[in-house]
């Protein structure tokens, strides 16, 4: 196996030097083909059928939509973005700034989006000239293999050297971690498993922190529109987004009404007897997610909760009673599951979500439906997240989408809080070295007077 990686390693290094000082036209006209034979129709319909048929997760009708909004979001950010050579200039400091490629790139992906990953990650490490090895979930390696043959048929078009994209046919966990330490830069998409031996490899990495949205609704919320958001939001792919909403906290003089909406949005509130039969299905051992639950339809968890639910129902209600692990309801459900809260103080809902997203993990995002700024301003202030999204759809909006600004992406920064290196969205200045080149310009050396001045004026010297 040790050799096998060699090899790949040796083909993808030797591809990277063929494009290193390649001019930004030539860089830009290979991710373009790369970009089509990934975007394409009959690509995103095979790529899809094979991620669902072959880990058993997600709609096939929201994973075609997933894989050509994110390749064409991706598209559409890189498109006009300077990566080679002089990418900035700021005469007053005397500052030059110029792109270099990182290397080669190993990232490690999710067999929760099986699929879209490879050309989100993949066509920005080309757009920076790197090379890229992808080690898939290895319940989603004919989905990977499939996507990588068609960028590699986007690399060859153009003539560029097919082995820039290459992937792991039977990936292991031991493979991975290997790839993991030889590689230049590790991209880490999916959960603390992945995470913590990336952080661990001795190589720069990026990695994810655990995803718990939680989203207030106040009483200046359109409630018919909230309730579409949320369905949204809630239901995309079955979930399978870390971003998707897991626990909206509803002012108390609007609950009911927002309630009757969800309702009609195809939600279904389990009370009582079933509430219990559902905890205990969807976490056995009381602490774990159970693997026969996460990204399922509404129709297989009512089954393997023993629980009858409405024909029709898209998604699955319950009250939340305590926060922490006496009530696992207030953690990540990975699962068309939703819980719901009560609020009387906004103040009090602030910490609401201040203390769900910390009960799974700080950093990931939260949200909010309102219209009054303060309220806004107030939970962007304090809430230990990396991104929020107001008046928006959790996990369609996080990502990137067509309207928001959010950088389009498959891997998303939590922070220090979620124990990562950044907060951002993953995007194209991540796979970037940048060399600063500083000229010299007249001395600008301050006066200690001025510096100083509001400290004397207050404390004396």
């Amino acid at each position: 196996m040790t050799e096998m990686l060699d090899r790949m390693l040796q083909r993808a290094k030797e591809a990277q030097k063929v494009i290193e000082y390649w001019p930004q036209e030539k860089v830009d006209e290979m991710v373009l083909s790369v970009g089509w034979e990934s975007y394409k129709r009959k690509t995103a319909e095979t790529v899809a059928r094979l991620a669902v048929d072959e880990t058993g997760l997600g709609v096939y009708e929201d994973k075609v939509v997933k894989h050509q909004k994110k390749t064409l979001g991706v598209l559409r950010d890189l498109k006009d973005v300077k990566t080679v050579g002089v990418i900035e200039r700021v005469p007053e400091l005397g500052l030059v700034k110029i792109a270099k490629p990182v290397g080669v790139i190993g990232a490690i992906t999710p067999m929760t989006n099986a699929s879209s990953t490879m050309p989100c990650n993949g066509l920005m490490a080309l757009k920076a000239r790197n090379a890229i090895i992808f080690s898939p979930h290895p319940k989603a390696k004919k989905t990977c293999a499939t996507i990588c043959e068609e960028m590699r048929k986007g690399l060859k078009k153009v003539g560029a050297p097919e082995d820039l994209v290459q992937y792991i046919e039977e990936p292991t966990l031991d493979l991975s971690q290997e790839l993991m330490s030889k590689v230049d830069l590790v991209l880490a998409t999916g959960g603390a498993g992945v995470v913590k031996p990336a952080y661990s490899s001795g190589k720069p990495a990026y990695g994810v922190g655990a995803g718990n949205a939680t989203v207030i609704v106040d009483e200046t919320a359109d409630l018919p529109t909230t309730a579409m958001k949320i369905f949204k939001g809630k239901t995309f792919d079955n979930a399978t987004s870390c971003s998707a909403e897991n626990n909206i906290i509803i002012h108390e003089s609007v609950f009911d009404n927002l309630l009757v909406e969800l309702k009609k949005q195809g939600g279904y509130l389990v009370t009582g007897e079933d509430r219990a039969k559902l905890k205990a299905a969807m976490w056995p051992d009381g602490t774990h997610l159970s693997g026969k639950i996460i990204c399922k339809s509404v129709k297989t968890i009512a089954a393997e909760a023993g629980i009858t639910v409405p024909e029709g129902t898209k998604f699955i209600m319950v009250m939340g009673e305590h926060i922490g692990p006496e009530d696992m309801f207030s953690a990540e459900k990975l699962s068309p599951v939703l819980t719901l809260w009560k609020y009387k103080d906004f103040e009090k809902a602030v910490q609401m979500v201040i203390d769900i997203t910390g009960f799974s993990g700080y950093g990931h995002s939260c949200g909010i439906h309102s219209v009054n700024e303060d309220h806004i301003m107030e939970l962007a202030l304090k809430a230990k997240v990396s991104r929020m999204m107001v008046r928006q759809a959790q996990s369609v909006g996080n990502s990137g989408d067509w309207e928001n600004g959010m950088p389009f992406t498959m891997t998303l920064g939590c922070g220090t809080w979620g124990g990562n290196i950044t907060t951002e969205n993953i995007n194209i200045k991540h796979f970037l070295n940048v060399t600063w080149v500083a000229y010299p310009i007249p001395a600008n050396i301050p006066d200690p007077e001025v510096i100083f001045a509001p400290h004397f004026a207050k404390y004396g010297r």
